[in-house]
């Protein structure tokens, strides 16, 4: 009787366990719940802190060519893409630089070398749109705001220099011969603008503004565009819906030094942040949206 005597005392005091555990949860539940609705949730500063990308550093120096030849960590396919990258030329160009610009490190995102942002939400709605900074010598490829693509580009010399404005892409043509000089060879070319004859495409990148207005790009990344922008779309010769935007923007500075040779003493010296880009951008960005919305209801259509 003793034993069963204990047995239930046990069992009474393990139930009276339970529910006090059970009521201090739902008070709990409750303080938490009534906390929360007292507190304002901040949905812009939520979104900010789900956009926050770690930042690296990186620092530079500038060394003359037989020095950093002969360092075998300057070496591979990986690190020749990163210093030609930053330096705005192509290997075959690398290598005749009397001297070039190397980082300290070569472990990082191929687009923390150079100047834009992984996001940017002033593009959120827009489906693509391309961006040429002509100063910094750089394009960037962006879908609903979120970086594709980015690279170095070398764009029209001083006495042609390659205007500023808002383009769409036009016509495309896997090679293609210039009218300007037939022994220029331009492959994977994509026009911007069907009268001034301007565009991007494969070229040759000494490293500096040299071409005759269009925007000159590494193979990889022209045939990449090439594949990726859209283009316009055609009612027999009336123009039915524009291309993928691009933005050319401000100008490169001819009487100054090249803008990247700054990096050794300004790691970040040619870093854009997204309120540079709004700057930029937000000009156009009625008229994006708006051409946009024309092509999605023309394509519905044709569908």
């Amino acid at each position: 009787m003793c034993v069963d005597n204990i047995c239930i005392a046990f069992r009474f005091s393990f139930v009276l366990l339970l529910g006090f555990c059970y009521l201090s949860c739902e008070n709990n539940e409750a303080t938490s719940s009534e906390t929360n609705i007292n507190i304002p949730v901040n949905d812009q500063l939520l979104e900010e802190n789900d956009s926050i990308i770690e930042k690296h550093e990186i620092h530079y120096t500038l060394i003359p060519q037989s020095e950093w030849l002969k360092v075998d960590t300057f070496k591979g396919i990986g690190h020749t893409d990163i210093l030609c990258a930053i330096n705005r030329t192509d290997s075959i160009h690398l290598l005749r630089m009397d001297s070039i610009i190397v980082p300290d490190r070569y472990d990082l995102n191929f687009n923390e070398y150079l100047s834009f942002p992984e996001n940017v939400r002033i593009f959120k709605g827009i489906h693509k749109i391309i961006i040429f900074s002509l100063p910094f010598q750089i394009f960037a490829a962006y879908e609903y705001g979120q970086i594709v693509r980015q690279g170095q580009t070398n764009s029209g010399k001083k006495s042609t220099p390659t205007p500023t404005d808002l383009y769409f892409c036009n016509w495309k043509a896997k090679r293609s011969i210039s009218t300007v000089d037939k022994s220029w060879i331009l492959n994977w070319n994509f026009n911007v603008s069907n009268y001034k004859g301007i565009g991007f495409h494969q070229y040759g990148l000494p490293g500096y503004p040299a071409s005759h207005s269009c925007m000159r790009l590494t193979e990889e990344d022209a045939f990449f565009l090439y594949h990726w922008a859209d283009q316009w779309i055609l009612n027999g010769n009336q123009l039915a819906a524009h291309g993928t935007p691009v933005i050319v923007y401000s100008q490169y500075a001819f009487d100054k030094a090249k803008p990247w040779l700054d990096l050794p003493s300004k790691p970040d010296a040619l870093k854009y942040n997204e309120d540079s880009i709004d700057l930029m951008a937000r000009p156009y960005i009625d008229t994006i949206l708006n051409r946009q919305g024309r092509r999605a209801n023309l394509l519905k259509v044709l569908i």
